[in-house]
């Protein structure tokens, strides 16, 4: 039998496939899918349903149970009192003296504005045997840079084995910049925020550094990146417009800016 002859047989189908294109269209311009889609789905019929259901739809709902397990748990701790999580967080700290523990322990601190506090939680492992360990120096020179010391920050952060990941050569060199451009190093910031953006794991280098750019007076600049940044966040994926929505954001308060 022909596919038109099976749709002859079952027209149910054929009306199916028109409300999936209706609600796939809905879905498509909400979520800002690519152009494209709207294109296919406009005169793809139900080859342009199944299409979309098969690459749109289901891979964004593969794990979703596991996803909204661990969103559970984690809601249920974000609703606790800060000070509440930060004394539990003591306790597993007094039980067991771990690099997790110090390292929760040190956020929550940092999260509550007690910098010092969360700087004194790590000091210890600064010492230790983590004294290299990349998660202790980023966090310690995170911390320091919170705590207006850039020029400690930049100290730690050049001890930083850059080949350990790509998202640690990221994070490292976008935070240096950011104590270098705090100490007056513009040159040298520069330069830093340049070496962030190569094969970067984040659109955090590339928004900050459209941000130095307009303190530095330099707006064409500045303006050329954040339309880069508009042309990304306008392909991307509805995954990675969540994962980098802070940038995005912080991209498009910056070209309000410059209007």
């Amino acid at each position: 039998m022909s596919l038109f002859g099976f749709l002859n047989q079952y027209p149910w189908l054929v009306y199916l496939s028109g409300v999936l294109q209706i609600v796939f269209l809905v879905h498509a311009v909400v979520t800002r899918r690519n152009f494209y889609w709207i294109f296919i789905l406009l005169i793809g019929s139900y080859l342009a349903v199944l299409a979309y259901l098969f690459l749109e739809i289901l891979p964004g709902l593969r794990g979703g149970t596991r996803r909204a397990g661990a969103a559970l748990g984690a809601g249920l701790e974000a609703i606790k009192p800060l000070d509440t999580r930060i004394r539990e967080a003591q306790e597993r700290l007094a039980e067991s003296d771990t690099l997790s523990h110090r390292a929760d322990l040190a956020a929550l601190q940092a999260r509550a504005g007690r910098p010092d506090e969360a700087q004194a939680t790590l000091q210890p492992l600064l010492n230790g045997i983590y004294a290299d360990d990349p998660v202790v120096l980023l966090t310690s020179a995170e911390l320091e840079l919170a705590r207006g010391n850039a020029a400690a920050a930049e100290s730690l952060l050049n001890r930083v084995d850059l080949k350990t990941s790509a998202a640690t050569r990221t994070r490292s060199l976008t935070l240096l910049a950011q104590a270098q451009e705090a100490q007056g190093k513009t040159a040298e910031a520069d330069q830093t925020y340049r070496d962030a953006m190569t094969a970067a794991t984040t659109e955090e280098p590339r928004t900050r550094y459209a941000a130095f750019l307009l303190k530095q007076g330099r707006r064409d600049e500045a303006a050329r990146l954040l339309d880069q940044l508009a042309r990304t966040e306008q392909r991307a994926t509805n995954l990675y417009r969540r994962q980098e929505r802070e940038w995005f954001q912080m991209a498009a308060g910056l070209r309000r800016e410059l209007r």
